[in-house]
């Protein structure tokens, strides 16, 4: 098994249904933190976290430590509406729904780019996400 359909496995124990939305939305959050799309990579990212006062959170997912949880309406605040409503679009559901399953995938995702607590160097993000959809 991949760790795209690990992560998919246990975001779709929790979210139920809608596999496919759940992985368009998995494919498009990796290309994100890769570099593209208006966040500017997992840097930008966590940028955009401190901006909007959610450091911690975002903190405790780069950290060896326990992911801290964050809400459909917290990914709105940080990603914004416009950046919520086309991954939602791409995905072929509702914003709100697209908002609820981001906040489930994000977390692994900023997790296993950064294995070791740390935030990767300059085409780390690519390295740590290469295997992410690769099946086994």
């Amino acid at each position: 098994m991949g760790l795209l359909d690990e992560v998919l496995k246990q975001v779709g124990a929790a979210s139920g249904g809608a596999a496919d939305a759940r992985r368009t939305l998995a494919t498009e959050l990796c290309g994100m933190l890769a570099g593209g799309g208006p966040s500017r990579g997992l840097g930008g990212l966590v940028d955009m976290f401190n901006e909007k006062g959610l450091g911690d959170v975002v903190n405790s997912w780069v950290s060896t430590g326990r992911n801290l949880p964050i809400s459909a309406e917290q990914i709105q605040a940080v990603l914004g509406s416009s950046q919520v409503q086309a991954l939602a679009a791409k995905a072929g559901i509702d914003p709100q729904k697209a908002s609820h399953v981001i906040a489930q995938i994000l977390p692994q995702l900023v997790d296993r780019c950064t294995p070791n607590g740390q935030m990767p160097t300059a085409g780390g993000v690519l390295d740590a996400l290469s295997g992410f959809f690769k099946k086994t």
